[in-house]
């Protein structure tokens, strides 16, 4: 009996070490995010992941079987990540009572076809809208309060309108919990496996048709004091807010308390109306005819903005007790003609109020811009200021743009928008995600570094000169496109070179070129439409060769060459152009 006792006592113990070990197994390959150098990646099963993905459309999970001959073709287009949304109302029907029918479904066809998924929450709140909470929310009134409005007309107030309030302690509660329970269901079904990367909580918040919630208890809150928990924030970072944000503390005296107007400025008048075509931008963002313009309320967005960090926060913090994974909200950004609060989500995580939003809203790991305007670079570059890591879970098929973001802002993942059906993946998108792919291990290896960078240049820019490694590179617009088909002439297939005739009659087009320094002597290039010229920046011979050019791709992460350039191919060693949709190697080296 003692025997029996003593080796059932061992039996539990090894077993209770077994699940130990594996529970610390799961844990350790959970997605997290860590950072390196200036970078922050996204580690998955203990390896840094670049995310290259699309989002489908808002219903595509709906319906698993309208989804079913979409799977191969997202893994045909390179994608290996799909961005697909999850509704509070198909997942908690009727209160109280889950399914997780539809999510269940898209995670076994992403597994099916080796795609890793990153779920967006549509709960409360889409589009600064409240379309996809359950009809037992929409329905109550009273428990789940809507916003009311101003538009500027001579009434008032308008509303209530189809959109809840932050300001229902109900509504959170709710959010939170039917959150809670799908990230729950999450970690049950794919706590070992890690499909599920990441979790975007809620959908581009914020307030439509107006500066700010004008219900009563938001009229409350907004005459009374801007809360301690953000004041004492802002004291503490006072040397390292966002410029925009700080200008408009300081013009108001840098004030240590008091009520939003007080301490910010004043709002928006209840009659102000301002012309619909009106071009004007809002605390920096949007540049307009060579200047910065500014409107004068910036107290009702930073109102709103502390509003949705904080009912934000509640949702994200009973999320990650149930499953700690990465956790973003999406930015609707300002464009040229809606840069004012109400033509565009007034309150989300734009940047002029990240600084709100990171006091308001401590668990939200990434601010993520859905960049569909203009002034791409500028967008990545205020997206990344206070160390944000920079996500894009939303914008065109634009490849260049792709490798920008990659090379030159350390993105975690790129994602257009509704590759299922509204902007399927393009071919020159899906060669570049091929070759970025193929890249990954290397671009992760330099990410945070001064050894990648990507560069882009347009018909009639001068040459762009950048330091990288021990080199100077030069580099020159071609005129070549990035994916522009190879000329043909009486069947046989010629590739142009700088200064040819075939060359000048190319369209004129935009070039980006991602470039990694792998070695002192060593680089690697994708991209197109570039010439290429290196100047040493250490002692030693000045003069620089090309001792190799190779086209090549990367098999099983092994580079293998199929094609060697010189000769005529690099003006006998004095010329390197980039070539469209290939990735190549350079070694260099040095002479008297």
């Amino acid at each position: 009996m003692r025997m029996s006792r003593m080796f059932l006592f061992g039996w539990m113990l090894c077993a209770f070490c077994a699940a130990a070990l594996s529970q610390a197994q799961t844990d350790a390959g959970i997605p997290h995010l860590q950072r390196q150098g200036n970078a922050t990646q996204l580690v998955v099963d203990g390896k840094p992941f670049l995310v290259t993905s699309g989002e489908l459309s808002n219903n595509a999970a709906s319906s698993l079987d309208q989804l079913e001959p979409v799977w191969p073709k997202l893994a045909a287009s390179n994608l290996n990540t799909v961005l697909v949304a999850i509704s509070w109302a198909q997942t908690e029907p009727e209160e109280g009572k889950f399914n997780f029918t539809e999510l269940d479904g898209v995670i076994a066809k992403a597994r099916e076809n080796h795609l890793r998924l990153v779920v967006l929450w549509f709960g409360c709140w889409k589009n600064g809208t409240s379309s996809y909470p359950p009809v037992w929310v929409k329905k109550d009134y009273a428990r789940f309060p809507r916003i009311q409005i101003n538009e500027g007309k001579t009434v008032s107030v308008v509303g209530p309108v189809e959109t809840l309030s932050t300001f229902g302690e109900a509504t959170a509660d709710a959010d939170a919990k039917a959150f809670a329970a799908l990230m729950h269901h999450i970690k049950e079904v794919d706590g070992a496996e890690h499909t599920v990367l990441m979790m975007q909580v809620e959908n581009e918040v914020g307030v439509l048709r107006d500066s700010r919630d004008r219900s009563p208890a938001a009229n409350r809150a907004y005459a009374g004091q801007v809360p301690a928990e953000l004041m004492s924030y802002l004291e503490a970072h006072k040397d390292n807010l966002i410029p925009e944000f700080r200008e408009v503390w300081a013009a108001n005296g840098y004030k240590k308390s008091g009520t939003w107007e007080q301490v910010f400025g004043p709002g928006k008048p209840a009659s102000l109306e301002l012309p619909v075509q009106t071009s004007i931008s809002y605390l920096g963002l949007i540049r307009h005819d060579a200047e910065w313009l500014k409107l004068t309320w910036p107290s009702d967005e930073f109102f709103m903005a502390w509003n949705y960090a904080r009912f934000l926060e509640k949702v994200i913090k009973a999320g990650k007790a149930e499953y700690n994974i990465p956790m973003f909200v999406n930015t609707w950004l300002q464009s040229r003609d809606e840069a004012w609060p109400g033509t565009y989500p007034s309150g989300g995580p734009l940047p002029e109020v990240h600084d709100i939003w990171r006091a308001g809203a401590p668990d939200m790991e990434i601010l993520a811009p859905d960049i569909h305007i203009d002034y791409f670079d500028d967008v990545c570059e205020r997206y990344l200021r206070g160390g944000n890591p920079l996500f894009i879970p939303e914008t065109s098929t634009n490849a260049p743009n792709a490798l920008m973001a990659v090379g030159k802002y350390n993105t975690i993942g790129f994602s257009p928008f509704g590759v299922d059906s509204v902007r399927p993946i393009p071919p020159e998108l899906a060669t570049t995600y091929g070759i970025l792919n193929q890249l990954a291990p290397m671009i992760l290896a330099h990410q945070g570094t001064d050894g990648i960078t990507a560069v882009r240049m347009r018909k009639g820019d001068a040459p762009k000169k950048v330091n990288i490694g021990d080199y100077t590179l030069t580099l020159t617009y071609t005129g070549r496109n990035l994916f522009l088909p190879v000329q043909a002439k009486g069947g046989v297939e010629t590739s142009p070179r700088l200064g040819s005739q075939d060359s000048a009659n190319l369209p004129p087009v935009e070039a980006v070129t991602l470039i990694i320094a792998t070695d002192r002597d060593e680089f690697y290039f994708a991209g197109g439409g570039v010439r290429v010229d290196f100047a040493s920046n250490f002692p030693g011979p000045q003069n620089v060769g090309l001792a190799e050019v190779e086209q090549g791709k990367f098999v099983d992460g092994k580079w293998v060459i199929t094609r060697r350039i010189a000769g005529d191919d690099d003006g006998q060693g004095d010329l390197l152009t980039i070539n469209p949709e290939k990735i190549e190697r350079v070694q260099l080296y040095r002479f008297p």
